[in-house]
């Protein structure tokens, strides 16, 4: 009955299987072992009306003009004129992240401050992003002061929070996320899209998935319907309820789940989301989202009004984050790979088990134990359709 199998509605799942079905007129089986398609995307009004996102804050972000143009086909969009912007909770002052020029002057006093940003921007020219581990290496005392200032109360404290690790253990690819900029731009990101969907991200994945040739099963354990027989000679393959698929299967869930953890268990870290609703129209003064980066147990609080723009709203409805370690205990969720060499070597492990499948492609943040922004992973998905359509 299926040409291709896709495991997971998430958005790696849902654009390639959009892809197969109709630029290949291929029928696809999107199997979803949530109750609800959207993966971590997935948002949905409260008991009070507002639309809120179930698994964090998730906010649309390229620069990508081919991605834009494809995803804009399933929703129209609330894109932010100044776009997303953050604060950070330092001492109780809210200061912007990341940090910047506005911040440099919120910090010191204007003549020092004045000082400061002539040294920066002859050091790295205007306009420029430095991370903030470059920025602790320059041979200037004050540039490094200003960098210590942003490593102990923007960076260092908020991070270990987050991933659980001391400031040595965390990753390079965590750390250069972490920027000043020589200007006085306040947007979060740099990029010329930014902006949440004008329906919400379920209403674009329901579109997305609505296809003539596309058949999704939510609630569905991929495993109960498949079997994955590996044999080292080439006899081994994919059962569908016990006949072989010969066609194409994607997989985005995680990788040592697929192989039963035979390994161990991929480290990842999780979070614990508190939301709360109150009966005002505004809990932190209009921001969307607050950093706390020196205090707290939790990271952030998400106020979804204001990250979605909703209007006339009974209310206001939060969200605090707590990170974790993961465990696979049940209820818990994989969210962020933990990277470096030993667990890419663990990975390794399971990626050569899933190549005794030649039919089986990993696709997505936990199937490749990597971190894809949403634009990244749309650019992925259409390339991974291109590549199985031409054969």
């Amino acid at each position: 009955m299926y040409d291709s199998i896709v495991i997971g509605a998430g958005i790696a799942g849902s654009v390639v299987a959009r892809q197969l079905a109709e630029k290949g007129s291929r029928r696809v089986l999107v199997l979803e072992k949530r109750a609800h398609i959207g993966g971590n995307c997935y948002d949905r009004l409260d008991e009070y009306g507002i639309l809120v996102h179930e698994y964090g804050p998730h906010i649309f972000h390229t620069n990508m003009e081919d991605v834009f143009a494809w995803l804009s086909r399933f929703t129209e969009w609330n894109l932010y004129e100044n776009g997303h912007q953050v604060v950070a909770n330092v001492n109780g002052k809210l200061i912007p992240v990341p940090f910047n020029l506005n911040t440099l002057h919120m910090v010191y006093e204007k003549e020092k401050a004045g000082l400061l940003e002539q040294k920066l921007v002859q050091a790295y020219g205007a306009g420029s992003r430095v991370a903030v581990m470059e920025l602790l290496e320059n041979e200037d005392p004050q540039i490094q002061a200003v960098a210590q200032y942003v490593y102990e109360n923007v960076f260092l404290k908020y991070t270990m929070k987050q991933w659980g690790q001391t400031p040595e253990e965390i990753s390079p690819q965590v750390t250069a996320r972490v920027p000043v900029l020589v200007s006085y731009d306040n947007r979060y990101f740099q990029d010329k899209y930014q902006g949440v969907p004008v329906q919400g991200f379920t209403e674009m994945f329901a579109r997305m998935l609505e296809h003539e040739n596309i058949t999704v099963r939510t609630g569905t354990d991929a495993k109960k319907l498949l079997d994955f027989v590996l044999a080292a000679d080439g006899s081994g393959g994919i059962y569908l309820e016990g006949k072989k698929f010969g066609g194409d299967v994607i997989y985005t869930g995680e990788l040592d789940g697929l192989f039963d953890f035979v390994h161990g268990r991929l480290p990842y870290r999780s979070l614990r989301f508190d939301f709360e609703h109150f009966e005002k129209n505004d809990f932190q003064n209009e921001h969307s989202v607050v950093n706390y980066t020196v205090s707290e147990d939790f990271t952030r609080i998400t106020e979804f009004k204001y990250l979605t723009r909703q209007k006339d709203t009974n209310g206001t409805t939060i969200i605090r984050e707590y990170p974790f370690a993961y465990t696979g205990a049940p209820g818990e969720i994989p969210y962020y790979a933990i990277l470096n060499p030993e667990n890419r070597k663990l990975y390794e492990k399971y990626t050569k088990m899933a190549e005794q499948l030649p039919n089986l492609h990993l696709l997505g943040r936990l199937a490749e134990y990597q971190y894809y922004n949403i634009d990244a992973m749309t650019k992925k998905a259409l390339e991974l359709a291109g590549k199985l359509l031409a054969g």
